[in-house]
């Protein structure tokens, strides 16, 4: 049973087409990456796998099962940085989130077990790093303890030290049992977090596979670029 499976989805914005027959499927326990350069519909698609936007066509199938919102409350996602109070901490935060999403308040301390905030717990988010940030909204995505994690290019404007930690923490997803859709432009990240990637361009899917099989000569970026010109998305 797959844990995502997409067949030829489409999205349109009046005459703008940003998904044009994707197809992508998602095993459970892996991290799959998502790869594509801006604008081939990467969070287009992410949104609409977690309910934000609904398809123009297209089939979506959650845990083999047709797509349907009650499904959603196995499913965590952060496609975007959430508000976060400056003047509060990670435990107000994952508290209110808790009572929001009416999951038990002792979930908390494991939210903040996966993302490794015990540390800084009571330190004002204010004080927060920008990784410190996105780790507090993953454990916000992991509260009600999903099957599935959706990640939007989570390692955004973090320093070396934040990619690895980013990096560390999504494979410790992936060993606890979670599955982790992840999607980046960065092709060393995704080489060095993902199971199996994707690559989107122009809206529709032009590889999926393991990273050997992108590789041209045993180079993914010389691979990766061959797709992007074949799909007509030179890079300049």
């Amino acid at each position: 049973m797959l844990t995502l499976e997409i067949s030829q989805l489409h999205k349109h914005y009046g005459n703008h087409c940003a998904l044009n027959g994707t197809d992508l499927t998602v095993r459970p326990g892996e991290v799959y990456g998502l790869l594509g350069p801006n604008g081939a519909g990467k969070t287009t698609l992410m949104k609409t796998v977690v309910g934000l936007q609904r398809p123009t066509s297209g089939e979506i199938r959650l845990f083999g099962k047709p797509y349907e919102r009650g499904l959603l409350t196995q499913v965590g996602a952060l496609i975007e940085m959430p508000g976060l109070w400056p003047h509060m901490n990670a435990v107000e935060h994952l508290r209110i989130h808790a009572r929001l999403r009416g999951v038990p308040e002792q979930w908390v301390e494991r939210a903040l077990d996966h993302v490794q905030l015990h540390e800084v717990q009571n330190r004002w988010v204010s004080r927060y790093s920008l990784g410190m940030r996105w780790r507090l909204g993953i454990a916000i995505a992991l509260l009600p303890q999903p099957q599935f994690l959706v990640l939007d290019e989570p390692t955004n404007g973090l320093d070396p030290v934040g990619i690895r930690e980013m990096r560390g923490l999504v494979r410790s997803l992936a060993g606890s049992g979670i599955t982790v859709l992840i999607s980046s432009h960065q092709l060393s990240e995704i080489a060095q977090s993902c199971d199996r990637v994707g690559v989107l361009a122009a809206g529709q899917t032009h590889y999926e596979g393991d990273l050997d099989g992108l590789a041209v000569g045993g180079d993914l970026e010389a691979g990766f670029f061959r797709i992007l010109e074949s799909a007509g998305c030179g890079v300049r």
